[in-house]
């Protein structure tokens, strides 16, 4: 396709939304759409082996490489905070963890004014929508979607042994985390397909690129801001190959760049605090106090243990059994390379009176740092722990009317007491669960918090020094219709036309799950409002609680 200078939509961002939208808009042959991402391709073998996702998390070339300001309530840390800057986007880089989220985090965004389409019943055939499960679909789960969805097999004994202490702990056993009962323990879903990541861009952008000819993707296209004739958006500038283009939208500009770009790119394109933006010397558009505050994220930290018998990934950590792995994954698509390992979690709840689960168990047969940068030194294993639902909120905030300049990211994890409570029940109950038969014959000494953290003090302590985030950034820009909302429920930017921004940004709340999947659903969504789409009609199924929550933690 020829380039050109004018366009139907632009999407700006070529992420987990951006590339739902291009394959949505795009299939109408008489649209032109054109997507705009800062980094590069994604066809590095880093990127597409599941296994060896802490590459491209770890470094800088698909990365955005983000850093919290120092965190007051985190022992003055600074964070990271990766987001994915690649066709892609985050998709390229995260853990493939496929997780919706709870059916009632949904409906608390419905009662909202204004977001009453936004129940789990509106969202649930949205979620269908974009899946093909492998195990087949039900009444929950989709069979004919563009993304993959792959369960964990749990080959290794110490997953059956997590899910059996869980039990023996007295929680039940979930089959399917997604489906009618999310609270439990049970094996995990993962977008892989094959052997290979499923990302947004395999799923949705590059068979949409082979389609029509309509849909044009420039990567290493740095957008730098939204152009307005008088309050409408009509195109966008941006930076490639040392030059400034301009490009023009005759329908709409659409911000897909997630949590931390889209506020930004807002700001830098004169939308947001006035007063802030006019420090800056940015021209005001549209005086939008909201956009890039109420930044909302999930914090996790490592409970961890060694393991007596040598059955972990710490076997296959030196350079022959890597080189190995490598070889079965390039040849037949099989073994420890096709998986992203983390094949067994689950979700409690954190004391009696919560009504769904609040904590999130990610579990992982290595005693490791996320992006694999801090290794346990012997065998052992571990469980992600992380609140679901923070009371700690922060911003994102431009620095500079410079767009290459790395906005101002605080997360203020912590910052509250009943943040601060439910990861020390959190890691107390963790400490139950693998105190439990089913690991004696793997359980040695406790590696983390270790033994010296008891009290509350001790475990805040621990928390402070070694929790980490579980890159989950969102709500910055999010839906509403109060004075500190930015989008309408359509993701239509206030008082401005011809601008939405649609990515993980919108949520007015952060779900209780991992954000890939969820965002996703809302981009399938409102692809469908851009085009003037009927919704799919809501779907009226049983969400499973537990029936003695108020009085009960299990």
């Amino acid at each position: 396709m020829t380039s050109r200078q004018e366009y139907d939509y632009i999407i700006v961002g070529a992420g987990s939304a951006g590339c739902v939208l291009a394959s949505r808009l795009s299939e109408d042959k008489d649209v032109r759409v054109l997507v705009l991402e800062a980094g590069p391709s994604d066809w590095s073998i880093f990127i597409h082996m599941p296994s060896a996702f802490a590459y491209p998390l770890a470094g800088t070339r698909y990365n955005w490489h983000y850093e919290s300001e120092p965190e007051p309530y985190m022992d003055g840390r600074r964070l990271h905070c990766p987001r994915g800057r690649v066709i892609g986007g985050s998709s390229s880089i995260n853990g493939m963890v496929y997780v919706r989220g709870h059916a009632f985090d949904y409906d608390g965004w419905a009662r909202r004014p204004g977001l009453e389409d936004w129940t789990y019943f509106h969202c649930l055939p949205y979620f269908k929508r974009t899946e093909t499960r492998i195990k087949g679909g039900d009444r929950y789960r989709g069979q004919d979607g563009p993304l993959f969805v792959t369960t964990g097999a749990c080959k290794n004994p110490l997953y059956k042994a997590f899910i059996e202490a869980g039990r023996q702990a007295g929680y039940p056993i979930t089959d399917d985390m997604n489906g009618e009962q999310q609270e439990g323990l049970g094996p995990m879903d993962r977008t892989t397909y094959k052997g290979f990541r499923w990302s947004a861009s395999q799923a949705y952008l590059r068979p949409a690129e082979r389609r029509h000819g309509n849909l044009e993707v420039r990567p290493k296209s740095l957008v730098t801001r939204v152009l307005f004739e008088g309050r409408r958006a009509v195109g966008v500038e941006y930076a490639k190959n040392g030059h400034v283009e301009k490009v023009r939208a005759s329908r709409e500009v659409i911000l897909s760049g997630g949590a931390i770009n889209s506020p930004q790119v807002l700001q830098l394109s004169g939308i947001g605090n006035a007063d802030e933006l006019k420090a800056l010397g940015i021209p005001v558009v549209q005086n939008l106090p909201g956009v890039g505050e109420n930044l909302q994220d999930h914090i996790e930290c490592y409970i961890q243990y060694a393991c007596k018998r040598p059955i972990t990934l710490y076997g296959v950590t030196g350079l022959i059994a890597k080189a190995r792995i490598g070889a079965e994954w390039l040849l037949l698509r099989s073994g420890l390379g096709a998986t992203n390992h983390f094949e067994a979690g689950g979700f409690i709840r954190s004391e009696a009176g919560v009504l769904h689960p609040d904590l999130q168990y990610h579990f992982l047969p290595m005693a490791v740092s996320y992006d694999g940068e801090a290794v346990a030194d012997g065998h052992g294993y571990q469980v992600h722990l992380g609140p679901m639902r923070p009371t700690s909120k922060g911003f994102v905030k431009a620095i500079s009317s410079d767009p290459r300049r790395h906005p101002r990211i605080l997360f203020n994890y912590m910052q509250t007491e009943q943040d601060r409570k439910e990861m020390r029940n959190g890691v107390r109950l963790t400490r139950e669960i693998m105190s439990q038969k089913a690991f004696d014959p793997f359980r040695d000494r406790e590696l983390a918090p270790g033994p010296e953290a008891e009290t509350d003090a001790e475990i805040d302590a621990f928390v402070r020094g070694k929790a980490e985030s579980a890159y989950h950034p969102s709500c910055t820009c999010r839906m509403g219709s109060d004075d500190m909302a930015v989008v309408d429920g359509a993701g239509s930017v206030h008082g401005v036309e011809g601008l939405r921004v649609v990515d993980a940004s919108i949520m007015p709340d952060v779900v209780s799950g991992n954000l890939n999947v969820p965002t996703l659903m809302m981009a399938e969504k409102l692809a469908d409002v851009i085009r003037g789409r009927d919704p799919l009609p809501p779907e009226a199924v049983p969400v499973w609680v537990n029936p003695d929550w108020k009085t009960s933690q299990r």
